[in-house]
């Protein structure tokens, strides 16, 4: 039950891990088994539903990986039942205010804390009840990511961060850039670079740590040299795309020698 991605990220560490774009549990094992210190399911973009989710996970479990899943939306009915299936790392989009992240973590906290549904003892979360202390542990075991990705929500970082229960905050550079008029090499525009400098500060001033992806702003080393924690730098299928392309023109190349 011990969260271990989140007791890394306490104690100062600096881990490095791969998006889940395909949502295949064979993919997640092999990728785990690679050696990313993390694994990111993405259910905003990606095609998983919650029977896929959970096969992830157990993928990702049984090869001792952490495992956070981003959700589709600030939803607090999905929460509650990606929670219910034992997710401990969730990863929250498009928060633009404090309010929008009060309300993710409350989705999260059983009453009086929050509004979390309980139903506990029959879901997978505490192993159809045999773990009988997850009650008793599981705030202290759960992380929440909060995503700023907008550059309105850049200027409130430091809000958004401070809130109680965020515990790291990514900055989602892809879409910061997109409400700037700014994609894909457009990222490296100075006014893109202005407004993440912005989240940056806030979020040091909140005391919390920092994520992002690699980008045409900065590389993995220069993010992790400008104090990111975590950096989520690899995609499952662009992996894949990259390793079959060279793997076909290598082949086209012996067959034309």
């Amino acid at each position: 039950m011990r969260n271990e991605l989140k007791r890394r990220l306490a104690e100062g560490d600096r881990v490095y891990g791969c998006w889940l774009g395909g949502a295949h549990p064979g993919a997640a094992e092999l990728l785990a088994h690679a050696g990313y210190d993390f694994l990111i399911l993405d259910n905003e973009h990606g095609p998983a539903d919650l029977e896929t989710s959970l096969s992830v996970m157990r993928a990702a479990e049984a090869a001792g990986c952490p495992l956070i899943v981003r959700v589709p939306w600030n939803d607090p009915v999905y929460v509650k039942r990606i929670l219910d299936a034992g997710a401990q790392s969730l990863m929250i989009p498009m928060i633009e205010n404090r309010e929008a992240a009060e309300a993710a973590v409350s989705a999260c906290r059983y009453p009086p804390a929050g509004t979390r549904g309980y139903a506990a003892l029959s879901q997978r979360c505490t192993r159809w009840s045999l773990w009988p202390d997850y009650l008793a542990r599981w705030q202290s075991e759960l992380l929440v990511i909060a995503q700023i990705e907008s550059a309105a929500a850049a200027g409130r970082a430091q809000s958004i961060a401070a809130v109680d229960g965020v515990d790291l905050v990514l900055i989602g550079v892809n879409d910061l850039g997109g409400t700037l008029g700014h994609l894909e090499g457009g990222l490296a525009h100075p006014d893109v670079a202005a407004a993440v400098h912005r989240a940056e500060a806030g979020i040091r001033a909140a005391g919390k740590p920092m994520a992002t992806v690699p980008s045409a702003m900065r590389t993995t080393p220069e993010l992790f040299a400008a104090g990111y924690q975590l950096v989520a730098g690899a995609v499952d299928m662009m992996l894949l795309a990259k390793a079959a392309r060279a793997d076909v023109e290598a082949a086209r190349s012996a067959m034309q020698a």
